[in-house]
């Protein structure tokens, strides 16, 4: 029997990612989505790709949960975008509301699935779905380093005139302003970046990443970014299916790894068949370590928000 993921929210983020699972072909895939036609629309389009490309995953769009029965994992992309005069507080309740009910509804047909979770304000919402789902910690990753590193390879790619395949970098904390890019950690094909690129200049990177989600809207006026967000989970996804143990920067519980305690906070994890299998620890300098807890501070207010 096929195994099954869901992919809950149909827009851009959802949709694309849906197509990427489709084509791995490793798993059929059920599109969720509350606007009647949309998933069905979308999905139907992507079931007809399939003998052009070569794929026999089936994708089924619903409105309901009752299709996404026994999935091996649910990826939670719904939730609003934050708009024009709505602060931070704002957006974070109302994304509690709407991450808490596609939780609860996953759970129900889901009981043993892995959850990895995408709505934004990400570390507060992953940190919902935890304490809502009631699932080991090991089941429930949010997404985001992943994300934050590309933007962070690429932009050190450009400078330098390497293959991004030959940057090694890690981007830790919180997914937003106090994200931590770790330069102490960050190498091309070796070589320290801080031998190859000066200072001031590593400073526009490092912002240019922590704005790289922004610096994408402004560009396109209406909506964000797509492409890279659902590759990332992609790339967290294959580890999962494929038992790669890979070693990915995600938003996972913290229980005193870093000095930092029941708080979901972005750091290298092993990514394996069981979800999360190993908290990585690498050694920070004291800028970073501060920096980590400066951004794990910032989850904790979002939290205090919620009320959790």
């Amino acid at each position: 029997m096929r195994k099954k993921i869901t992919v809950v929210g149909a827009g851009n983020v959802g949709a694309t990612l849906a197509q990427r699972v489709a084509e791995r072909d490793y798993a059929d895939v059920v599109l969720v989505d509350i606007v009647e036609g949309l998933p069905q629309g979308k999905a139907l389009d992507l079931l007809e790709a399939g003998p052009v490309l070569g794929y026999d995953s089936n994708v089924i769009g619903t409105n309901s949960y009752e299709e996404t029965a026994d999935s091996s994992i649910v990826v939670i992309t719904s939730g609003l975008a934050r708009k024009p005069g709505m602060s931070r507080d704002d957006l974070v309740r109302a994304n509690q509301k709407i991450v808490t009910d596609v939780t609860e509804q996953v759970v129900k047909q889901s009981p043993d699935t892995i959850l990895i979770v995408v709505t934004n304000p990400l570390d507060a919402m992953v940190q919902l779905a935890y304490h809502v789902s009631k699932f080991p910690k090991g089941r429930v990753i949010g997404m985001a380093g992943v994300l934050d590193t590309a933007r962070f390879r690429t932009f050190i790619a450009q400078e330098v005139g390497a293959s991004v395949r030959d940057v090694q970098a890690y981007v830790m904390g919180g997914h937003g302003d106090t994200m931590v890019p770790l330069l102490s950690l960050t190498t091309v094909a070796g070589v320290p970046v801080t031998d190859l690129i000066p200072a001031d200049r590593l400073a526009s990177i490092v912002q240019r990443t922590r704005d790289g989600g922004a610096e994408i809207v402004n560009l396109l006026k209406t909506g964000s970014a797509f492409y890279a967000p659902s590759a990332s989970v992609l790339a967290m996804v294959d580890s999962i299916m494929y038992d790669k143990k890979q070693i990915l920067p995600c938003s996972v519980l913290l229980n005193g790894e870093y000095g930092i305690h029941d708080l979901f906070v972005g750091v290298p994890a092993k990514l394996g068949s069981g979800g999360v299998e190993q908290v990585v620890e690498v050694k920070l300098n004291d800028a970073d370590r501060a920096a980590l807890q400066r951004s794990a501070n910032s989850v904790k207010e979002l939290i205090e928000v919620m009320g959790l």
